[in-house]
């Protein structure tokens, strides 16, 4: 084997080399990048209770109590009687 077809292979070595390093450091990036939009989207919409908390109708109901309707009533039907 006489020096040049070394030198050959070392270039061809040292290209590929590059190529699959840089392949690697955009599929890291696109992964980092989608971790960061779930950050973010976990962060905007809360989870468990949180999420109950946020709601309308937890907000009226606290309004309610808040108002002094007073403690949990029944509600009784509004449409015509029906046969009992």
């Amino acid at each position: 084997m006489n020096e040049a077809d070394r030198k050959g292979g070392r270039a061809l070595d040292f290209f590929l080399g590059g190529l699959v390093g840089a392949s690697a450091a955009v599929a890291t990036a696109r992964r980092l990048r989608r971790l960061r939009r779930l950050r973010e989207e976990r962060l905007e919409r809360p989870a468990g209770l949180g999420a109950f908390e946020s709601a309308p109708c937890f907000e009226e109901l606290l309004e309610q109590q808040a108002g002094g309707i007073g403690e949990w009533t029944r509600m009784e039907p509004t449409g015509p009687p029906a046969d009992r």
